[in-house]
Parts: structure tokens; sequence; C-alpha cells
């Protein structure tokens, strides 16, 4: 028996909707992102596992209204530090910085804004969660954020982060990894819907 990590990312925010980097600032979930929680549930397989949630009060907010019920934060899930810009838009970032943000978005995994982290520390973040995992024979869940489930999708298919991903994630589904038992993530299934109320 394999270990599976099964992981949602958060509701919808303002900032989400505003299109503004997030990364470590608290946001909380939106109204529009409630309601649109409040309709669905995760399907019955995964009622009775652990779940695991970024501290970070959208994921954790997610997990409440989902009603799952055992959670417990963990800090190596919280979302990829952005450091100087959070709250900045992507677009209003390249007009800014021209060829140091391009020069910058093509190294990849080692892409890093300043004062934050890069995509391979999220990795090396995540490994130690991941080999717990992988120890266990169980299915755990998890609710974080879109740069830790990039972070994953990077460890299971060996994407670079440079070009389009490997496979198309639907960013509203539960995003499936097997993990052996040094917890290297293989891709088990992608884009579970939630199942309507």
């Amino acid at each position: 028996m394999s270990s599976k990590f099964a992981i949602l990312r958060h509701g919808i925010t303002n900032w989400n909707l505003e299109g503004k980097i997030q990364g470590r600032t608290d946001v909380p979930l939106s109204k529009a992102g409630r309601i649109s929680l409040s309709s669905v549930f995760v399907p019955s397989l995964f009622h009775d596992v652990e779940w695991i949630t970024s501290p970070l009060q959208r994921a954790r907010e997610t997990a409440k209204i989902l009603d799952l019920k055992k959670t417990r934060a963990d800090i190596r899930l919280i979302e990829m530090n952005w450091g100087e810009w959070e709250g900045k838009k992507l677009k209003d970032l390249r007009e800014q910085h021209g060829v140091s943000m391009r020069e910058n978005e093509n190294r990849g995994l080692d892409m890093q804004p300043p004062g934050g982290e890069t995509p391979r520390d999220v990795q090396d973040r995540l490994k130690p969660l991941l080999q717990e995992i992988g120890k266990s024979n169980k299915t755990v869940g998890g609710v974080s954020h879109k740069g830790i489930i990039r972070a994953l999708l990077c460890l299971a298919t060996g994407w670079d982060m440079l070009g389009k991903p490997p496979v198309k994630l639907d960013w509203e589904c539960i995003q499936i990894f097997s993990l052996d038992a040094t917890g290297l993530p293989s891709l088990y299934k992608t884009n579970l819907p939630l199942e309507k109320r």
C-alpha cells in the first residue's frame, strides 16, 4: 500500500480577484469564496482522513467551511514567501522591472522575489512532511496554496517551472499524489472535483 497526499487550494480571496500576489500575507477568504465553498464538500473517501492545513486563515477557513474534521495546521504548508512582491500585481512588476524581472522569472525553480523564497526553497521545506506522510501508509489531506501545489507538481514530474506545466491543474479541485517511503511524490489523480451539496 502506498501513501497518498490529497491537496486542495484554499477558496478565493479579494486579492485573488484583484490579481495581487498574496504569499505569506494573511488575507481572509472573500464573501464570494465563502459562498462558493459552502455549496460543495470533499468526496466521501476523504471524510475520515487527517487533514493538514496551512496556518494562514484563508486555508484554515476553507477547511472549516468544508467541515473537515481532523485538522491541524503545519507551517510547512504555508504559501511561498513572495517578499517585497506581496500585495503587488505580476503585470505591474513586469512593467516596473522589465529585463531584470524577465531574467528572474526565467530562473524557474530558482526565481526569487527580493526578501522571499524560491520555489526550490518551498520544495526543501515540503520534503520532510512528504517523508512523514510517505512512511505512514495512509491517505492524508492538505489545504494549502497554489505555490505549494506547483512545487509538489515539480517534484512529481520533474517540471522546472519553465514553459507550460506538464498538466493543467484546476485550482478548485483536489490533486492527489502518491508518495513512496522516501516521500518522493508521483501524480496519482489530478483535478478530482469537489461534490455539490
